[in-house]
């Protein structure tokens, strides 16, 4: 019996079941097949950090078998070749992939295309020729990309970006540095934000362009691999530019309007994340229940004991609510409205509850709960992670308050 009273539309619950059924055939057997490279730091990452070049030929061979199957590419418009499907089909599969895959088998990251690291609705803004050269290595899988926004000073607040794009005959050149870019030491191409009227910028009326650039171009520097949790590699990167000439045909959607670009991409960005933390949520409760009910302490059943099911009961009442504002936030956002108020409600509180529900579970398998082999503290560290990326939760719940100020009451 389902816990929800309405039925996912059909297209998208085969959808589902479909990249649920790829990530157990293609992407889970590779990590099985492959576990002595995953386990070991020193075989996973480069000694700069980045992934090895073994690792990026798997997570290559995983975006490419997916396209082939249709899912890498579900969620691109059927003008740019992709499936066209919505961003409630777009939840639904990266909740199915998360809660299937759990934090080990993490190559289903690239079953499906991430609005920053793949195609996307983004590639409708960019001109016929970058259209032309980029758009089919980008759907088959073959390369990916980037999306440099955020920078040392301008996190939360983007529009404080200090990169520069002055004028150079009918182009630009770019001078400036970026932090915090998921997929940037594996990536082929950049999609860039820089100030190109600087007037327009400081009273905040645009003047932010987006630029779409080679990373191997010269001027296009990427100083350091940005590790996390002590660990010796990651996917983050420092980005420098000097002279990074860029020509128009390399302009994403309006001269000095780019920004608008930026907000779309955070808010599939806030979607995605909402759906992780559900997913990573769902797992771990499956887990700590199939673990209390096995382990035996004093004569019985550990889930015998309320101190143990209780703070399982909760979690699993919070992720039945977060997945609900994750349905509905995504099914307005397809019915055509803004959803400002309801997908940041969404991502507020379903990253907050999956981060509790993945404590709950480390506490329940106690000891073994910090172990790399069950998965918890790494399942933990992604969802510590994206309590900030894509919004944090102070900046979503003044957009909550501010939208409830503005009269947008309804609940």
């Amino acid at each position: 019996m389902s816990a929800i009273a309405f039925d996912l539309p059909e297209d998208v619950r085969q959808i589902r079941d479909g990249i649920r059924k790829f990530a157990e055939t293609e992407v889970i057997p590779r990590h099985l097949d492959y576990q002595n490279i995953f386990d070991n730091p020193r075989l996973k990452y480069d000694e700069d950090g980045r992934l090895s070049a073994p690792v990026r030929g798997l997570i290559k061979e995983v975006r490419m078998a997916s396209a082939k199957a249709g899912y890498y590419h579900m969620c691109v418009p059927e003008k740019l070749g992709g499936g066209g499907q919505g961003m409630q089909a777009y939840y639904a599969c990266w909740e199915e992939l998360f809660r299937t895959c759990g934090p080990h088998n993490w190559m289903m990251l690239y079953a499906l295309a991430h609005w920053a690291f793949g195609p996307s609705r983004l590639l409708e803004k960019v001109t016929d020729r970058a259209r032309d050269e980029i758009l089919a290595p980008l759907m088959s899988g073959e390369k990916s990309m980037c999306f440099g926004l955020s920078e040392p000073g301008a996190g939360s607040d983007a529009t404080m970006i200090k990169t520069r794009a002055r004028p150079e005959g009918d182009g630009w050149l770019i001078d400036g540095r970026k932090i915090w870019t998921s997929n940037a030491p594996i990536a082929d191409y950049c999609i860039l934000f820089a100030i190109t009227n600087p007037e327009k910028a400081a009273v905040r009326k645009g003047g932010i362009s987006a630029f779409l650039v080679p990373t191997d171009a010269p001027g296009f520097e990427m100083q350091r691999v940005v590790k996390l949790f002590g660990h010796i590699g990651g996917d983050e990167a420092e980005l420098r530019f000097e002279d990074l000439k860029v020509e128009p045909w390399q302009l994403v959607g309006e001269l000095d309007n780019g920004f608008a670009a930026a907000l779309y991409g955070v808010s599939l960005g806030r979607i995605y994340n909402s759906a992780r933390a559900v997913g990573l949520g769902r797992w771990s409760v499956e887990l700590a229940l199939d673990y209390a009910k096995t382990r035996v302490a004093f004569g019985q059943p550990i889930a015998e004991n309320q101190g143990v099911s209780f703070p399982l009961a909760a979690a699993a009442t919070e992720l039945h609510a977060a997945h609900l504002m994750g349905l509905n936030a995504t099914k307005l956002l397809d019915q055509g409205h803004p959803a400002i108020k309801e997908l940041s409600m969404a991502k507020v509180y379903s990253v907050q509850v999956g981060l509790k529900a993945v404590d709950r579970a480390i506490q329940v398998h106690g000891a073994m709960g910090l172990t790399n082999e069950i998965g918890l503290a790494e399942a933990w560290q992604y969802l510590r992670i994206i309590n900030i990326a894509d919004g944090t939760n102070e900046i979503l719940n003044k957009t909550i308050a501010q939208r409830l100020l503005k009269g947008d009451v309804e609940l």
